[in-house]
């Protein structure tokens, strides 16, 4: 790839849906996408008052995001805090971090905050993807939804779920429906069958309703929970 193409890998702008806020963005389109989901789900119209101003924040940085999202994969929220922010110290780093900090500080480093073997190798071909300009985080936002999974997955260590999370907290895409997050299913089984165990079609059937807002109806799923947002 030339010079020039990974210079403009790195000329991320927010998405188009991003509105400024503290510490990151927020959703354009979240107050819509709350009188939408009032309008058409009696569970939600009872739930989204309950959070009051709170939504979906983007912390507007892709590596960061989708590294925080690998050092997550399969480990509680609590835990998988603990172990960004030894990683965050490891690297001298206040918030994010940039791949070629993570590059140049090394395996031991990164496995003597508390990441697995794997999860070390997945997190350095993520940086090289994005230091070697293999990746281009400037056109994604042109990109459909599907279109982003699919370039994100080539990736070693990204899966479908991971690609999602980064459509909604990083990209803020309105319409995500992470059928994979065991979160989200939990959350429709409380909310909607009284605990009984969901598939995802039950899931799927649910969501029908929030359509084109299925990731603000999920940020929501989650806060029922817990009631501390996530931010990736």
């Amino acid at each position: 790839m030339s010079a020039a193409r990974r210079a403009a890998a790195g000329a991320w702008m927010p998405p188009p849906a991003a509105v400024p806020s503290a510490g990151g963005f927020v959703p354009a389109y979240w107050d819509e996408g709350c009188r939408h989901l009032c309008a058409r789900d009696r569970v939600l119209a009872r739930l989204i008052p309950q959070y009051g101003q709170a939504c979906l924040q983007s912390r507007g940085d892709p590596f960061t995001t989708l590294a925080r999202s690998v050092v997550g994969q399969q480990i509680s929220v609590k835990a998988a805090q603990a172990v960004w922010d030894r990683l965050l110290a490891a690297l001298g780093a206040a918030d994010g971090v940039t791949p070629a900090a993570l590059l140049a500080a090394g395996p031991e480093a990164l496995r003597a905050a508390g990441l697995s073997a794997r999860k070390v190798e997945y997190l350095f071909d993520l940086a090289r993807h994005f230091d070697e300009g293999r990746i281009d985080p400037a056109a994604w936002h042109a990109m459909e939804d599907e279109a982003i999974i699919r370039e994100l997955v080539a990736i070693r260590g990204i899966g479908r779920w991971t690609a999602e999370m980064f459509l909604i907290f990083c990209l803020l895409r309105p319409d995500v429906l992470p059928l994979d997050d065991v979160g989200l299913l939990r959350g429709i089984s409380q909310c909607y069958f009284s605990g009984e165990p969901v598939s995802r079609s039950d899931a799927r059937e649910v969501a029908a309703a929030w359509a084109p807002f299925r990731s603000v109806a999920t940020w929501y799923i989650w806060r029922s929970l817990d009631p501390i947002p996530v931010a990736y």
